[in-house]
């Protein structure tokens, strides 16, 4: 049986003491709903440390949006996963289509991400989707592979355990479009059939497998409904309490 989990990226919203104030007031009201879920926030940066102090003691997991390759050195703008893991922070989010599309983010260059942050002792959350114009021309099933293929290059089977996959239709995200429930399930079937490809049934029937792409309270029961989907990875609708609390108790 695979544990939902629902995580918040924040992206590039809420300064430290905003990050704060609504860490507490999502605690409590997560404390209050006894979500049988797992959650996780995702804040900028220079945000996290408040985050971390106001959800101290809380089951909700506190992570990064990115992180550099290297363990430390002359890399001016970059964070390094020791510095992250000193804050208390020990998952990470890493392909995000932000980072593939605005800063040309290669399969390659994520993959040396994610092997770092699995020796680092961290958990990962590896992003991966298509464009519009990719699947318009079919290429569902290409982008996919290759985007699990060289992403998880060199992880071991033992090291899948820290691994969540979350899959992205580029075009869903921010744009108020969402993939139906069906297509949503169907490139998540493929992602766990990729997977037992590369592994073993066992491993791809473990692995837990987020939906991203404006997913909201009215869509999120739909989608968590399929067998293929595990959890959602939301934006703009993790932002406040009243739209993220629905979405984290899709099941009561």
């Amino acid at each position: 049986m695979r544990t939902p989990y629902i995580a918040g990226n924040w992206k590039m919203n809420m300064t430290p003491s905003e990050g704060a104030k609504y860490a507490a007031e999502l605690r409590k009201a997560v404390e209050d709903a006894k979500a049988d879920v797992k959650v996780m926030v995702a804040p900028p940066f220079v945000t996290i440390p408040a985050v971390v102090e106001a959800l101290k003691g809380s089951s909700i997991i506190v992570a990064a949006q990115n992180m550099a390759n290297h363990t430390s050195g002359a890399y001016t703008g970059e964070v390094a996963p020791a510095m992250l893991k000193d804050l208390g922070v020990n998952t990470v989010i890493l392909g995000h289509s932000e980072r593939r599309s605005y800063y040309a983010e290669s399969d390659e260059f994520i993959n040396s991400k994610v092997l770092l942050a699995i020796q680092e002792g961290m958990d990962v959350v590896l992003c991966v989707g298509e464009t519009l114009e990719e699947r318009e021309a079919g290429k569902l099933e290409e982008v996919l592979s290759r985007q699990i293929k060289v992403g998880l290059k060199d992880v071991s089977a033992d090291q899948m355990s820290h691994i969540t996959i979350a899959y992205e239709p580029v075009w869903a995200i921010g744009t108020g479009k969402t993939a139906t429930p069906e297509d949503a399930d169907s490139a998540h079937a493929f992602i766990r059939d990729t997977v037992k490809d590369l592994y073993n049934n066992d491993i791809a029937e473990n692995l837990i497998i987020q939906y991203g792409g404006s997913v909201k309270a009215n869509n999120v029961k739909a989608l968590m409904a399929k067998e293929n989907i595990d959890g959602a990875l939301v934006g703009g609708a993790s932002l406040s309490v009243d739209l993220f609390l629905p979405i984290i108790t899709f099941d009561k």
